[in-house]
């Protein structure tokens, strides 16, 4: 009996001792979960390899005489790790001896908060040993140069626990100036947490090139979460290259600061002014501007890529196709009449102005704008095939995509001309502009053409691609069409846009110019979307060479008028 009373004993104290430490054991894991998981996660995480992204630098853009249009300025993230060993010997001595003088500096220079509060947040975080306190964002180099010499942070990464993260922030110096076209280039994340980037303009367009490809280094963590690189596990990035552009700056400065004239005096929706080198096809400018909320202008779109109805600027392509042809002579007579209104095959067709005189020249309807007269021209020509009309336009590359070198670059529409029942009235109506719809820059590239005896070149922006200084790729002028009509129907069509100027719808605007200049007016009236007719907008451009006898630029301009405009062209 003693025996197994002496058994029993030893089993309970056994099964005491067990419960005991198993309590312990539970209260000790709980605790530790609690209270210090915070620290040994930390540790747990600084214990190890891992793979650390070298950033590699976005190229820089610039303009034709190496002016930075665009480029990567460094920003600066200022992080605390408050359990850095520098911080924490000795109880804290050197942080408490310290975040006075640095909560004072903190908020004499940034004058965001006061130094108390500055200096509450300090000491929470330093209390709760958090490892990578978020102190400041974005700041610029000048700024971080004077956050260096704060006190401890002058101290050094190691005692003072300052985590600094370089950052780029893209930058365009001019500002305003081409920003559209430029384009931006920003990073954002997405549903999934990772990074994505936003860019528009020739930063889209080239981003691959800019981008250049980032490097990577292995690093061990140790405790404190301080990194340490591993020799020889480095791949060095390789920078972005830089692209050249054909913008020149002064010219922009001039296209720009019209346009905004025109655009704050006219209160329209927005506006567009492109300037093209003429015998190269570079684009020397491109404004574009967009009213917005509050009245101002800034450039929020690309409109000299959006693709609307041109109006009478269309009738350059109606002349050169009548002339090319043979159906028409720039001296035959044209009846017009006297009223601005007559019948045209199974259309009434208006014109805008009257007529100075019932009967004008092929080059006199050109000169006035005659609606009427160029729909007659063009039914002269097309009227029992009217699906020709096309083949001409398709010539004039007034159908396809703008082989500008942006991304995205939108289609020209028009309406059917092989349909029965339609197909003459549609061709009457883009005779002087409607019923099709092309951009800016097609309508531009077609007068260029002209302008550069019959040699149609490709609009272009970028003009090479360097690294270092050192050219990798250069792009040369390119043509699309070198003899784009016959060369009498050129001389005709140019004396057409100069009589235009001297003689025409363009004469008030360019009286008294030092220079000889020739081209087309156009108006639309504008039914587009929720526009309707009845809304009164009209879209007024211009587009034109000079000098006109040796021209080197080609330019337009198309404004939208905000509805029932004094004023539309």
């Amino acid at each position: 009996m003693e025996v197994k009373r002496d058994i029993l004993w030893r089993v309970y104290l056994s099964f005491l001792g067990i419960t005991i430490l198993s309590l312990f054991v539970l209260g000790r894991a709980f605790y530790i979960q609690q209270a210090e998981g915070k620290h040994w996660r930390s540790m747990s995480d600084s214990l190890h390899q891992q793979f650390r992204t070298l950033d590699a630098e976005r190229g820089t853009i610039y303009s034709e005489d190496g002016q930075m249009l665009s480029t990567s300025i460094p920003t600066f993230d200022i992080y605390i790790d408050f359990n850095a060993d520098g911080l924490r010997e000795k109880k804290g001595k050197r942080f408490h001896e310290n975040v006075d003088s640095f909560a004072i500096a903190l908020a004499d220079y940034f004058a965001d908060k006061t130094a108390a509060q500055y200096k509450k947040e300090l000491q929470q975080a330093f209390r709760k040993n958090e490892r990578y306190f978020p102190l400041k964002k974005k700041l610029s180099f000048e700024e971080y140069k004077i956050f260096r010499e704060f006190p401890l942070v002058r101290l050094g990464r190691n005692r003072s626990g300052v985590i600094v993260e370089v950052n780029s922030k893209r930058e365009t110096p001019f500002g305003l100036l081409a920003n559209r076209t430029i384009g931006l280039s920003r990073e954002f994340k997405d549903a999934n947490n990772k990074a994505k980037k936003q860019n528009v303009g020739l930063e889209r367009s080239y981003d691959s090139v800019l981008s250049g490809k980032n490097g990577q280094q292995l690093v061990r963590y140790i405790a404190g979460g301080t990194a340490i690189p591993i020799e020889g596990s480095q791949t060095d990035p390789e920078n972005g290259k830089d692209v050249f552009t054909t913008i020149d700056v002064n010219i922009q400065d001039i296209a720009e600061t019209a346009l905004m004239r025109m655009m704050l005096q006219c209160e329209g929706p927005y506006g567009t002014a492109i300037v093209m080198e003429t015998n190269t096809g570079k684009i020397k400018a491109i404004a574009n501007l967009g009213r917005r909320p509050d009245g101002s202008y800034w450039e929020d779109d690309n409109y000299a890529l959006r693709a609307t109805e041109p109006g009478s600027t269309i009738k350059l392509a109606t002349l050169l196709s009548v002339l090319e042809k043979g159906t028409s002579k720039i001296d035959d007579m044209v009846e017009v009449g006297g009223t601005g209104r007559l019948q045209v095959g199974n259309k009434i067709v208006t014109d805008a102005e009257r007529s100075p005189r019932a009967v004008l020249s092929v080059k006199e309807c050109f000169a006035h704008s005659s609606n009427v007269g160029m729909s007659k021209l063009a039914y002269k020509a097309f009227a029992q095939k009217p699906v020709e009309l096309k083949e001409y336009l398709h010539r004039f590359h007034l159908d396809v995509r703008s082989p500008i070198d942006l991304a995205n670059v939108p289609k020209p529409t028009m309406a059917p001309l092989d349909q029965k029942g339609s197909a003459e009235g549609n061709m009457l109506w883009m005779s002087f502009g409607y019923g099709l719809q092309v951009s800016p820059l097609h309508t531009l590239t077609l007068y260029n053409a002209i302008a550069n005896n019959g040699r149609m070149m490709k609009p272009y922006l970028v003009s090479s691609i360097q690294r270092n200084g050192i050219i990798i790729k250069q792009f040369e002028p390119a043509v699309l069409e070198e003899k784009l009509v016959k060369p009498e129907v050129v001389q005709a069509a140019r004396s057409a846009m100069e009589a235009t100027v001297t003689d025409g719808t363009a004469t008030r605007v360019f009286k008294g110019m030092p220079f000889a200049v020739a081209g087309k007016t156009g108006t639309a009236h504008v039914s587009d979307g929720a526009i309707k007719y009845a809304h009164g907008v009209y879209q007024a451009s211009f587009v034109g060479y000079f000098p006109a006898d040796k021209p080197q630029y080609t330019c337009i301009v198309v404004i939208r008028t905000k509805p029932h405009a004094a004023s539309h062209y």
